[in-house]
């Protein structure tokens, strides 16, 4: 391995302790739920949720245990 490289690994594990260096914007994940797989996405600062909760209350417990997991890596208007 050359030395750049090793200096970018590194410097990629420091990156990964400062959280809060990091702020997502938007991603898609599938979300294993108890009942059914479900797709979450943030967009724009905006969850979305194909369970049947998030479609009559705009949250449910998928958004907000992302919610929790990504504490401080996401914009403050859409977290608890």
């Amino acid at each position: 391995m050359d030395y750049g490289m090793i200096g970018k690994i590194e410097k990629a594990k420091r990156y990964a302790e400062e959280r809060e260096r990091i702020r997502f914007e938007s991603f898609t994940a599938s979300f294993a739920g108890s009942n059914n797989t479900h797709t979450v996405s943030l967009l724009e600062g905006e969850w979305q949720c194909t369970c049947d909760f998030f479609q009559t209350r705009g949250r449910c417990s998928h958004t907000m245990a992302l919610e929790i997991i990504l504490k401080d890596m996401l914009p403050e208007s859409i977290t608890l």
